[in-house]
């Protein structure tokens, strides 16, 4: 009777055809989930400080363009403002975002190190738009463990009505009107690698109409960090990368 089995080359050979498509398709399903993630953390973290910036001005009659005091750095005391007692960014994140923890200088986070036997400062691996003095931000984790960071000076960011952002918005001036001192970001993965700021693969990384940014589903592009800027009771993204990763649901 015929052996009808394979042989050991036709073995080895079909394992062989196997690990070359896993080898080339986990990466794409990996940076594909990862993404998706991304995507649906940052929607989730922008409704929530937008939410935060309605409440405050419903509840509190001010908002982010209503605000006269800075956030101090010092953890204590800013986690005890109150927006019944003082009109700061803390005041209106302690007083309507349930769960965040005020955490002062984005130079106190921490996160694992590569080997998990220590703790590192948080940092970005690369940044596109952001400036060199982010970790001079201050910032609040939230619940779900995402960072909202945002400028030490941060206080009136007002952007007078029929204006809009069309310029670099953290070095310059928006059509007349300064925000960039309004300015932070979000890193909707917490203090988890990869820490780097969302790239576009065509187009200009500005916050404007005609910048054309495209950012496609790729783990060098599609990252976790956002940059924002506040204005009234609105927070928009401030970059064209970040914008586009808002505006789409995949691409």
């Amino acid at each position: 009777m015929k052996n009808q089995g394979f042989t050991l080359a036709e073995t080895l050979i079909t394992l062989g055809i196997i690990g070359v498509v896993a080898a080339m398709t986990v990466p794409v399903l990996i940076s594909n989930t990862n993404g998706a993630k991304y995507r649906s953390q940052l929607k989730k973290t922008y409704s929530t400080l937008n939410q935060a910036g309605l409440m405050a001005q419903a509840h509190y009659d001010y908002d982010y363009s209503g605000t006269d005091k800075l956030c101090p750095d010092n953890v204590t005391e800013g986690a005890k403002q109150h927006p019944e007692e003082v009109m700061s960014f803390c005041a209106i994140f302690n007083g309507t975002l349930t769960g965040a923890t005020y955490v002062g200088k984005v130079s106190n986070l921490k996160r694992p190190s590569r080997d998990n036997k220590s703790e590192v400062e948080y940092e970005l691996f690369s940044r596109e738009t952001l400036p060199d003095n982010y970790k001079d931000f201050l910032a609040y984790t939230l619940a779900d463990g995402s960072i909202v960071a945002f400028h030490p000076e941060a206080k009136g960011c007002e952007l007078p009505i029929g204006r809009r952002l069309v310029q670099d918005v953290f070095t310059g001036v928006v059509q007349g009107t300064t925000l960039k001192h309004c300015v932070g970001f979000i890193d909707v993965n917490g203090v988890s690698l990869p820490n780097r700021e969302v790239r576009c693969k065509t187009g200009e990384n500005k916050v404007d109409g005609e910048s054309h940014c495209v950012v496609d589903n790729n783990a060098n592009r599609l990252l976790d960090v956002y940059p924002i800027v506040f204005h009234d009771a609105t927070v928009e993204p401030a970059s064209g990368a970040a914008q586009f990763v808002l505006d789409t649901d995949k691409i």
